[in-house]
């Protein structure tokens, strides 16, 4: 979704920052601000070039604190995904500059290339969509960076867990008792750490627009959580994200798609078990927050409400699935 706007409102000493990585001849000459987004400002920005035509960047500035933490941090994460994973098997954004401190620009930004297509949050094409997801993730986890990112965080505990209203308490003491053991071992991968529909974007064929048949991915974008730690993190991130924008046994079929595609989860049952379930506790804390980009973007239906009594069902589901 976007809003046309004068290039002003690009703040100005970052306008000036931007205008020294363009190149001879080259002026921003259109922004539009993207939404969907939580963590940052979003600017796509239209550059007008020397031979008359134009061509577009993308402008991230983190204005406002995060719960993931400092931007500084955040914005050195992304440009080393991005870096890592240029010219290689995942489509991402190309890093133009980075100013994690904020030295040129009014906040810590990042201007990176951009990926054409969008995303699709519609329950319509899913059944489509899904395998393409999963198969993207299993090659995110394939990327063997010659600088290991920082190792992952884990952002929410046992005891920071909310139990959502009419929710089984029973069932919900016994999810959160299982995160409360010590993290399994695990083999390192590759992480995006936010691997979910809202952040991949599609090609739709103008005969299909949500997807139903057709559809490719053209990118992976939001790289700031990038980070090293189980495939099974991503996995039950994304799972998390579909129960709560489709409902329950989305989730539970994105494992197995993940699976089907050829990713692998840890080997034990107890063990898959502590890593599904950190996901959708963690949720748990914020669901108004994860909530409200996907009214933003449409799914007006995804009340707190809506969206707090999907959570419950799915992790009743997890609790409930066989070892």
């Amino acid at each position: 979704m976007t809003d046309h706007d004068e290039a002003v409102t690009v703040r100005p000493l970052t306008l000036a920052w931007v205008h020294r990585h363009l190149a001879a001849g080259e002026r921003i000459v259109g922004a539009e601000a993207l939404y969907g987004g939580a963590t940052a400002d979003m600017r796509r920005l239209t550059v007008g070039t020397r031979d008359g035509g134009t061509r577009l960047l993308v402008l991230r500035s983190f204005v406002d604190p995060t719960r993931q933490g400092p931007a500084e941090d955040l914005l050195h994460r992304e440009a080393d995904a991005l870096t890592t994973l240029t010219g290689g098997s995942v489509s991402a954004p190309g890093l133009v500059a980075v100013d994690p401190t904020a030295a040129h620009c009014e906040y810590p930004s990042l201007l990176m290339t951009h990926l054409p297509g969008r995303t699709v949050l519609d329950d319509e094409g899913l059944e489509t969509r899904l395998p393409l997801l999963a198969r993207q993730l299993v090659a995110v986890h394939a990327v063997r960076p010659a600088v290991r990112p920082r190792e992952y965080v884990a952002l929410s505990t046992a005891d920071t867990a909310v139990t959502p209203e009419g929710a089984d308490p029973a069932v919900w003491t016994a999810a959160i008792d299982v995160i409360r053991r010590p993290a399994p071992r695990y083999q390192g991968r590759f992480l995006h750490r936010d691997f979910q529909p809202g952040n991949v974007l599609f090609d739709l064929p103008p005969e299909d627009p949500a997807g139903a048949a057709g559809a490719r991915i053209t990118g992976v974008v939001d790289w700031a959580a990038a980070s090293w730690g189980p495939a099974d993190l991503d996995v039950a991130h994304c799972s998390t994200n579909l129960a709560l924008l489709h409902g329950p046994a989305w989730g539970l079929r994105f494992t197995r798609a993940y699976q089907e595609a050829g990713g692998m989860l840890a080997a034990a049952a107890d063990e898959r078990r502590y890593w599904q379930l950190r996901s959708p506790l963690a949720f748990s804390e914020e669901v108004q927050w994860v909530a409200q980009p996907w009214r933003q973007a449409g799914r007006t239906e995804l009340t707190t409400r809506a969206v707090e009594e999907r959570l419950d069902a799915y992790v009743t589901a997890l609790m409930d699935a066989p070892g």
